[in-house]
């Protein structure tokens, strides 16, 4: 099976560290812009950042409704960080005119562990990563606050719940982009690897 392309909704945030461990990852990476872009990939990652902007950003370039329609339709999508918070369903208190993609059945909690100077790092166990635990890094953070039935939780730090997996879709509260560690970004191409084969 060829190589996997996955975006990286690039309007904000850590794009670059994201396109790194996708490539490190076996995929081709591709910074994503355009909702002709949003068509063309096999996979999206939404990155960290502020949420409340690449909301607002995503609706001005178009690509907002055309990825709810493709995560819809089961287009395999990682959020890290801001990007948790745009695959929420729910956002517990959203700024105003905040919109989000949706696509997890979670109800999200913005900023959670802090402003921007109680930023940590932390070992996290995930589910389906072998090996050591993973080195979360948190930056102004949300945590989850509930699951819907069909979401399962990969992780949990001090009680609250920091990753999560819907079908197609994976979320973590942490960056695992920034620690070197490709192996969150290697399930989430494992994802994508078994989208596919289910398509072709």
């Amino acid at each position: 099976m060829t190589t996997p392309v996955i975006g990286v909704l690039a309007l904000q945030g850590d794009v670059r560290e994201h396109l790194v461990a996708l490539a490190a990852a076996d995929a081709v990476a591709r910074p994503v812009r355009r909702p002709e872009e949003v068509a063309e990939v096999d996979g999206l990652v939404i990155p960290g950042g502020e949420s409340t902007t690449i909301s607002k950003l995503a609706a001005l370039f178009g690509v907002l409704e055309p990825l709810r329609a493709r995560v819809r339709a089961g287009l395999p999508v990682y959020g890290t960080c801001a990007g948790m918070i745009m695959l929420a369903d729910k956002i517990l208190d959203p700024r105003s005119g905040q919109e989000t993609v949706g696509g997890i059945d979670m109800i999200v909690r913005r900023n959670a562990f802090g402003r921007q100077n109680e930023s940590f790092e932390s070992a996290v166990d995930v589910r389906g990563i072998d090996g050591d635990p993973v080195e979360g890094v948190f930056i102004r953070a949300p945590w989850v606050e509930s699951v819907g039935a069909r979401v399962e939780v990969l992780a949990e730090h001090d009680g609250h719940i920091v990753a999560v997996r819907q079908g197609n879709a994976l979320a973590t509260s942490f960056h695992p982009e920034l620690t070197g560690d490709h192996r969150v970004h290697a399930l989430f191409v494992d994802m994508v690897h078994a989208n596919r084969a289910t398509e072709s």
